[in-house]
């Protein structure tokens, strides 16, 4: 993200200028909409009194969710960061054979969505899995279908599929180090082990950091694990006070302790990089890669192949099993041509409200940089660091309250999208206004032409590649969005997520298949165009 130093040196003019109200006024209501709902989970919390408040935070519950919670986080980050950084820097450093293929095959789970993931664990190592089937025919031993649910089977659902966040970064890392530095300590006698953990390590601890905060929060808001696989954490348990016990006061109560864990987890993430060094190098050529030779090529091979095979082979397989059997199904092609169109119509009106919304935010906080720009921009990123449940509930208490017309309606929904979503659209935004020089919009400004004018045909027109990437962002995790769906969807109103999370926790594999083959065809193309191909080849010298 640019700062407004950076900001600064782009437009050095508008320091003083006053930013137009076409930046200022939708600006201003987009963080309005993210933050109000939030503040009114507090007040919701506290409408019981104190003592209610302090009684569903302090029971046996709560402790029982806080320490659940913190031993999947405990377990998730050191498994992610194993996974990771080998492979990352086999794809990276080495000459491994088709290490541009093993490059993208390593991030493709990041194609299946949380859920899909334990919903592919468990149709294929739970008590009905194909696994399990095979075990009993043949040995007649169907233990093996526990490690699929609890805590070990959040750990390998969560661990195996959000990996990529790390290894992304890992590898982007890599590509950029300085081979400088590692032939300096090559010539003062240091060994292959002593160079990586003393010149490799503290170039990879930023994007090492980065990313296991990426992790953090995901297994922090996980809900589609959690509830498939049984595992009682608090995004669970607040859906179960919200859904199964009706009680909003308690879920809310228990969402301000979420909050402040998140909120926690962030401040934790400031601490430790200001207090770590970075080594900062502009490499003067790319490092060349490390021959393996034939006794590491092996190994390296079975090692990317075995985790291919469970973050991609498994999945795939097991959806792909499943949907044979569902095709024989009547019926199933209407309900999922239902959720299909709800799911892309809701993700379309989203991503292109969240870049209507993006645009002006994006331009205030570069062109006018602020104290107050600073504000509002980091106020509109908080729907992301904050669990979508979370946010999904803030809505409902808000607008049950304040705007009861739109409970319940697909507006709610879109917005819970947009808030959730925004800051995605705002950073692809802030890259290409950063790259935008202002002299076209100056020139247009002293022939006479008003800020609206100059936003509609100049500044949006060469933004237009910010606004296609972030737009497809939004839609992409929109798509796949599922605890903030199912609380603030309209009854009777589907998804593809939705439909796969019932059919799964009624244990109906056969009927989750094809929306689950759907919504993957439809990830697969713009993950890899927006996410996957540009962070592989970004750390390319």
């Amino acid at each position: 993200m640019t700062t407004g130093a950076e900001a600064s040196t782009v437009a050095p003019s508008r320091r003083g200028r006053r930013a137009p109200l076409t930046y200022v006024l939708p600006s201003v209501a987009a963080a309005a909409a993210v933050v109000v709902p939030l503040i009114y989970v507090f007040v919701r919390a506290l409408e019981g009194g104190a003592r209610g408040w302090a009684a569903a935070v302090f029971s046996p519950l709560s402790a029982e969710l806080l320490l659940n919670t913190l031993l999947l986080v405990a377990g998730v980050l050191p498994l992610t960061l194993v996974l990771a950084l080998p492979t990352a820097w086999l794809v990276a450093r080495t000459d491994l054979p088709g290490r541009r293929v093993w490059g993208v095959l390593a991030a493709l789970p990041l194609v299946f969505p949380s859920y899909l993931a334990a919903f592919t664990l468990v149709a294929f190592l739970g008590p009905r899995g194909l696994l399990q089937g095979w075990l009993a025919a043949t040995l007649g031993d169907r233990s093996l279908g526990e490690i699929a649910y609890g805590y070990s089977g959040a750990l390998i659902a969560l661990g195996f599929f959000t990996y990529p966040y790390v290894y992304l970064l890992a590898v982007a890392a890599l590509r950029k180090s300085d081979p400088a530095l590692e032939e300096s300590a090559r010539s003062l006698g240091a060994g292959a082990w002593r160079r990586f953990a003393d010149v490799i390590v503290p170039q990879l601890v930023p994007s090492m950091r980065a990313g296991g905060l990426l992790v953090v929060l995901y297994t922090l808001s996980d809900f589609g694990v959690v509830s498939i696989v049984r595992y009682n954490t608090y995004t669970l348990g607040i859906y179960n006070a919200y859904r199964g016990l009706f009680d909003r006061t308690v879920a809310a109560a228990l969402a301000t302790v979420l909050i402040v864990l998140t909120l926690a987890f962030l401040a934790l993430e400031v601490r430790l990089g200001r207090r770590s060094r970075p080594t900062r190098t502009r490499p003067s050529r790319p490092p060349a890669p490390l021959p393996l030779g034939r006794r590491w090529t092996p190994i390296a091979l079975a090692w990317l192949t075995g985790l291919c095979a469970v973050g991609v082979g498994i999945p795939a397989g097991t959806i792909a099993w499943w949907a044979v059997r569902a095709f024989r199904a009547d019926g199933i092609a209407t309900w999922t041509a239902a959720a299909a169109s709800g799911s892309l119509g809701t993700s379309l009106a989203a991503a292109l409200i969240a870049v209507a919304f993006a645009t002006p935010l994006a331009l205030w906080a570069a062109r006018h940089p602020s104290p107050l720009s600073r504000w509002i921009e980091r106020i509109a990123f908080a729907g992301y660091a904050l669990p979508g449940l979370v946010v999904a509930l803030a809505l409902v208490f808000f607008v049950t309250r304040a705007l009861g017309f739109l409970y319940q309606t697909l507006a709610l929904l879109i917005a819970g999208y947009v808030i959730r979503f925004l800051p995605e659209a705002v950073a692809a935004m802030r890259s290409s206004v950063a790259a935008l020089s202002p002299s076209f919009e100056d020139a247009a400004r002293s022939l006479g032409e008003r800020p609206a004018g100059i936003l509609r045909t100049i500044t949006i027109p060469l933004l237009r590649p910010g606004l296609l990437a972030g737009g497809g962002l939004v839609f992409l995790t929109a798509m796949k969005e599922l605890p903030a769906t199912l609380i603030l969807r309209p009854t009777g109103f589907d998804t593809l997520a939705t439909r796969i999370w019932t059919a799964v926790s009624e244990l109906f594999y056969a009927d989750a298949a094809v929306p689950s083959m759907l919504l993957v065809m439809l990830s697969a193309i713009p993950m890899y165009v927006l996410v996957i191909r540009p962070a592989l080849a970004g750390g390319r010298s």
